[in-house]
């Protein structure tokens, strides 16, 4: 092997460029047989078995995910306490359930109430200061 020299920037423009050849067609190998295509034009379908089969093909129409929103809001922590050992309660009943699946559920069991329990749930529930709270240091 023979060592590579290092050209500079400088000398490598003034160094004339090698023309391009094209690269050379590669032998035909005596075992190959050369292959031939059909020029035979297809009938046109009828408009009535294009729409029969397109029917047919139909694909099966994708349901759309529902769009998720994100919030975020201020819980006593007591209330966040309870969260956290309804999640340990559902994962002793062999269900594992994260916050937002137990708050989901918290709000399909309000929508079900009648008014009057509604008012009654919404009572027992102390109203709180809106925002962040305070950092405590």
């Amino acid at each position: 092997m023979t060592p590579v020299k290092k050209v500079s920037a400088t000398a490598a423009r003034k160094m004339p460029k090698k023309p391009r050849t094209a690269p050379s067609a590669p032998a035909k190998s005596p075992t190959r047989k050369a292959i031939v295509k059909k020029s035979g034009a297809r009938a046109p379908l009828s408009k009535a078995l294009a729409s029969n089969q397109l029917e047919k093909i139909a694909l099966p129409q994708k349901t759309k995910k529902p769009k998720l929103v994100r919030d975020s809001f201020t819980i006593p922590k007591p209330e966040y306490l309870v969260l956290d050992e309804l999640k340990q309660r559902a994962a002793k009943l062999t269900r594992p359930a994260k916050k937002s699946e137990l708050l989901r559920a918290g709000i399909k069991i309000l929508a079900a109430l009648s008014d009057a329990a509604f008012l009654t749930a919404l009572a027992q529930v102390p109203a709180i200061k809106t925002g962040r709270p305070a950092q405590n240091k």
